[in-house]
C-alpha cells in the first residue's frame, strides 16, 4: 500500500464535497422527483407504518402464550398460538408489500434524476469540461445516483421503521415495567456514545472512500479515452504509476473503513448485549419474587432488543443519509 505520507491528495472539489454531505437537509431537493408518485409514496409509508405497529404487537401474542402454559383450558393456549401465527402472517406480508413499493419508487425516482442530470451535463459549456474529468462526471451519474437509490429505496425505509419502533417499544417497556426501563435507559448513553464518535470517523471515511473511487475512475476514462495520444508519448508508465496510486488511496481509505466499522460493531455489539443480560439478570429476580410474570419479562427483554436494535440502525444509516446528502448536492 503507498505510505499515507507520499500518497496523492483527493482533489480540491472533492474536499468541499466533504463537507457539504454534512447538511442532511440537502436530500429535500429530491421533493421535486417524489411529488409525481405521492400515490404511490403514501402507500409505502402505510405499509412502513403497519408493518412497525404489527411488529410492536408481536411481543404481546408471545406473553399471552407464555403466561397461559399453565392454563388447565388447552382452547385459550390455543387461541394465542394462532393469534401468534397471524400476526407473524401479517408481518411477512407486510414487510414483502414495503420492500417492494419502496424499492419500487426508489428505481422511478433514480431514473428520473439520471435523466435529469444528463440532460443538464450535454448541453454545459465547453469551458465546464476543461475543468473537470470527463470520467469524474460519468461518476458521479453513476456512483452519486447508485447512493441516492440506495437511500430512497432502502435507508429512508428502514429509518423510519426503525424511529418507529424505538418510540413505541419504549412506550410499551415503560407500560411494562417502569423499574426495567429506566436501568435501560441508563445503559443507552453507554451505547450510543461510542456509536456517535466511531461513527463520526466512518462517515468521514466513507465519503473519502467514494471520492477516491470517483477519482480512480475519472482517471481510467481520460487515459483510455485518449489511449492513442498517451502511446504516442510513450506515457503508458507513467499513466499506469498515476493510476496506481489513486487506486492504492482508495484501498487505504476503505481498510480504514472496514476497521472502524468493525471496531464499531464489537463495541456496540457487547455493550448492547452486556446491558440485556444485566437487565435480564435483574427481572429474573423480579420473577422470582412474584413482581412480574414470565410472560412480561420475555415481553420486556423483545421490547428491549428491539429498541436497542432500533437505536444502531438509525446511528448507521445517519452517515448514509449525510452522504446521500452530499451525492444530492453534487448533482443537483
Amino acid at each position: 500500500m503507498t505510505d499515507t505520507t507520499t500518497q496523492p491528495m483527493p482533489p480540491a472539489s472533492a474536499t468541499k464535497e466533504r463537507e457539504k454531505s454534512k447538511k442532511i437537509g440537502a436530500l429535500g431537493a429530491l421533493f421535486p422527483f417524489i411529488t409525481p408518485y405521492w400515490k404511490l409514496a403514501i402507500a409505502a409509508i402505510c405499509a412502513l407504518v403497519g408493518t412497525a405497529i404489527i411488529s410492536l404487537t408481536l411481543p404481546l401474542a408471545v406473553r399471552r402464550v407464555i403466561d397461559n402454559f399453565g392454563s388447565t383450558d388447552p382452547g385459550i393456549l390455543d387461541s394465542y398460538f394462532l393469534a401468534a401465527i397471524g400476526i407473524a402472517g401479517l408481518l411477512a406480508i407486510g414487510t414483502g408489500l414495503r420492500y417492494a413499493l419502496v424499492t419500487r419508487l426508489g428505481e422511478r425516482i433514480v431514473a428520473d434524476i439520471r435523466k435529469a442530470v444528463f440532460n443538464r451535463v450535454i448541453g454545459m459549456s465547453p469551458s465546464f469540461y476543461e475543468n473537470i474529468m470527463t470520467g469524474e462526471v460519468l461518476s458521479r451519474i453513476t456512483t452519486d445516483t447508485t447512493l441516492i437509490l440506495s437511500v430512497v429505496g432502502s435507508s429512508v425505509s428502514i429509518a423510519l421503521r426503525n424511529l418507529l419502533i424505538f418510540i413505541g417499544g419504549l412506550v410499551l417497556m415503560m407500560l411494562t415495567s417502569a423499574k426495567l426501563t429506566l436501568m435501560v435507559l441508563l445503559i443507552v448513553p453507554a451505547v450510543v456514545v461510542p456509536i456517535m464518535v466511531l461513527g463520526r470517523r466512518l462517515r468521514g471515511l466513507s465519503r473519502e472512500n467514494q471520492d477516491w473511487i470517483a477519482a480512480s475512475s475519472g482517471r481510467a476514462s481520460e487515459q483510455l479515452s485518449a489511449v492513442q495520444t498517451v502511446q504516442a508519448f510513450t506515457h503508458e508508465t507513467a499513466s499506469r504509476a498515476m493510476f496506481s496510486d489513486v487506486t492504492e488511496a482508495s484501498y487505504g481509505a476503505a481498510r480504514r473503513r472496514i476497521t472502524t466499522r468493525s471496531a464499531m460493531t464489537v463495541i456496540v455489539i457487547f455493550l448492547t448485549f452486556a446491558g440485556i443480560v444485566g437487565v435480564l439478570w435483574i427481572g429474573a429476580n423480579d420473577v422470582r419474587a412474584g413482581v412480574m410474570t414470565a410472560g412480561a419479562l420475555i415481553q420486556f427483554v423483545i421490547y428491549a432488543v428491539m429498541v436497542a436494535g432500533g437505536v444502531a440502525a438509525l446511528s448507521e444509516i445517519i452517515g448514509e443519509l449525510q452522504r446521500a446528502a452530499g451525492a444530492t448536492e453534487r448533482l443537483v
